[in-house]
């Protein structure tokens, strides 16, 4: 019947029915990345046969450990006296496929996914978000039938028509980068009420690094452990023996709530004594509920289930949480439900999931919960007296404190040297809670070299300058007298002007460097408001120092380094394909020929200082390089792999190169030794 109005609905508006597609997005904004689609699973189960290709649920950001198989809604009710529970994801060894047993939600109808973003400078700007970065995904379980087609979807023959409208939320500020949350608004579109409602969430919580592990099927998933956290109502799950030590986090599913006609249910509201929050675990396929009245009992029951599940020791355990109940939801009525994808660092003790190893993950999941309860300080589900932060008479949630913006940046790689230059913008932004211009300071970070290959580049980087203003209790005290700019310096190409400027000169040519520029508030400690900084994320750059590119002449004279290269030099990854030698002192345009001692050709590279990774040739960029979007190289080094044309392993030997200006047909030529 629901199906039939829907295709009445859609012809009586003019709208064909063409059916939604397939479509997947990856939440990146921030520190950890998570894929989401429109059929209502959250995660890539394919990430661990192909880890080159979007997320699953990522952190930290590049570093390839992931923390999720898949994940899914599910929803429980009484229909007309009879259960019915219509499910997103369930066990399975491959995932989500169209017409799979379980996977019983469709995308909309005519509903693309629509993206937007609450920063200004995003070209997805929209008054209407809420967090940087949105998604928002419309799925049904209306639809017995594969839409568009004749195939059933297996065993999906009670849908409760239910549609869902699912907004996701994610931050990059520093305190905010490590969750997502999933907003669900769901409504019954059915012509009877549910009864007895219960909300939840399977997932396959799994922590692997898929750039380290070998291990497919079941040893891919048989290598962990999970937990409870009764406090904050979250599943979390974290590596026992698989990778570690490139694998030491935590990732988490946690419930913050369920709304329904204005009334916040949650264990934590008084007014709500009845709400319970439900973890439960089993191992995968052994003791899984198969039919509706199996998962409906397991949704309203905490526990574990099945033989050997025990958390003491490592083993393929996937979750359940779930919350409830909802008394009844009328036709037409919309509840809605919300999680949050939480990750954190795992602390080193003995054994590894003690109270102090879930430090970093409270504090995590603290901040998850606080960012939905928002205004709602109490969790009453009520706007009190002195809630009201942004004074428009109603209670907000997804309410986050606001460090100011990060300035805009540049950076100049020199001779052992790089120059950092910065606006000033971020001076005159205001606190939208105390309304004041709060802005302190600025912090500028640095990773050492050979910190590349961490698989967490980010937590690597250290503060190596600090300015801010004097006069007050907060930072240094220094001032800006020693780098601000009497006029602004300006770019060929760049609108900006910059009137700040700090030179590093302890720097190592051809080694990589992360910088990080951000600005920082004074905190408002009258309110409890500590001091603020600005997203790390948003200003994070690989840069490389090394010969500015210049004509060539006897004074300036083409060579590589090192030289000997003796496989592998310190910066080399661990493989064949990720190592690299460098030519400097090149001209903006250039074309490198490599020859054998006695005049073979070897390889032929071209060198452009103007395009992104100039190494572009060196496997090793892909392994360690991050996004070429953010990148700066000196124009006058070039990269290359130490592979033959056809990327082939080359011998021990001393070998001869030419080098052509593009521009001015300059020719010089040199040589250098391999040495294995």
């Amino acid at each position: 019947m629901a199906r039939f109005t829907l295709l009445l609905l859609m012809l009586l508006v003019g709208v064909s029915p063409i059916w939604a597609q397939f479509e997947e997005k990856t939440i990146d904004i921030g520190n950890i990345r998570v894929n989401v689609t429109n059929a209502g699973t959250i995660g890539r189960p394919n990430v661990r046969n192909d880890p080159q290709g979007p997320p699953s649920m990522e952190y930290p950001r590049g570093s390839g450990v992931e923390h999720l198989f898949e994940a899914g809604i599910w929803i429980g009710a009484i229909k007309n006296g009879q259960i019915s529970v219509s499910t997103g994801a369930v066990d399975d060894a491959s995932g989500y496929a169209v017409g799979k047993a379980g996977f019983e939600f469709s995308p909309m109808p005519g509903m693309p996914v629509i993206t937007r973003s609450s920063l200004p400078g995003s070209p997805v700007f929209s008054t209407a978000a809420r967090a940087h970065q949105e998604y928002v995904l419309n799925f049904t379980d209306e639809f017995t039938i594969v839409p568009g087609s004749t195939q059933p979807i297996a065993n999906h023959l009670q849908p409760l028509n239910a549609r869902v409208r699912l907004e996701t939320y994610a931050w990059n500020f520093p305190f905010a980068d490590y969750f997502t949350i999933f907003n669900y608004t769901i409504t019954n579109n059915d012509n009877v009420a549910w009864d007895s409602v219960y909300l939840g969430h399977w997932s396959d919580l799994v922590v692997r690094n898929v750039k380290v592990t070998n291990d497919r099927g079941a040893a891919f998933f048989n290598k962990g452990s999970l937990g409870f956290d009764d406090t904050l109502h979250a599943m979390y799950a974290y590596d026992v023996v698989g990778d570690r030590p490139f694998t030491n986090s935590y990732g988490a599913l946690q419930f913050l709530g369920i709304i329904h006609n204005g009334q916040y249910i949650h264990p934590n509201n008084p007014n709500t004594p009845f709400a319970r929050v439900n973890g439960n675990y089993w191992l995968y396929n052994v003791a899984a509920p198969t039919n509706d009245l199996q998962r409906y009992d397991r949704m309203k029951t905490k526990g574990n289930f099945g033989p050997s599940a025990n958390l003491n020791t490592p083993g393929n355990r996937v979750q359940l949480m779930a919350a409830g109940p909802i008394a009844r939801v009328e036709p037409g009525e919309t509840v809605t439900f919300v999680i949050a994808a939480v990750c954190a660092p795992q602390l080193d003790d003995t054994p590894l999931d003690t109270w102090f190893a879930r430090s970093a993950l409270r504090t995590n999941l603290g901040w998850a919960k606080r960012t939905f309860v928002g205004e709602d300080g109490n969790e009453n589900g009520v706007l009190d007296p002195g809630e009201d932060l942004n004074g428009n008479g109603t209670l907000d949630r997804y309410v986050l404190p606001e460090p100011p913006p990060p300035p805009k940046v540049r950076f100049v790689p020199g001779n052992n040297k790089v120059t950092v230059y910065w606006d000033k913008i971020t001076e005159t932004t205001q606190d939208p809670i105390t309304k004041v211009l709060d802005f302190e300071g600025y912090r500028l970070y640095r990773t050492k070299p050979g910190d590349d290959k961490s698989p967490n580049l980010l937590a690597n980087a250290s503060l190596i300058a600090q300015w801010d203003k004097p006069g007050n209790s907060i930072g240094f005290n220094n001032g800006f007298d020693g780098i601000r700019l009497n006029t602004p310096e300006r770019f060929d190409g760049d609108t900006s002007s910059y009137w700040y400027k700090y030179e590093i000169t302890d720097v190592l040519n051809g080694w990589q460097y992360m910088y990080i520029l951000t600005a920082f508030d004074e905190g408002d400690p009258a309110i409890g408001l500590e001091s603020l900084e600005s997203s790390l994320i948003q200003n994070a750059y690989r840069v490389y120092a090394g010969t500015e590119a210049g004509e060539m002449t006897d004074a300036r004279k083409v060579g590589v380094y090192p030289n000997p290269y003796r496989l592998s030099a310190s910066w080399d990854g661990t493989t064949s394909r990720s190592k690299k030698i460098v030519f400097f002192n090149l001209p903006k345009r250039a074309e490198i020929r490599i020859y054998t001692i006695s005049g073979d050709p070897i390889a032929t590279l071209y060198h452009d200082a103007g395009a992104a990774f100039n190494g572009s040739e060196a496997g090793w960029f892909s392994n360690f390089g991050g996004d070429p979007s953010r990148v700066y190289m000196a124009g006058g080094e070039h990269a290359w792999d130490v592979l033959s044309e056809d990327k082939q392993n080359i011998a021990s030997g001393l070998y001869l190169f030419s080098v052509k200006d593009l521009q001015s047909n300059e020719v010089q030529t040199g040589k250098f030794a391999i040495i294995k």
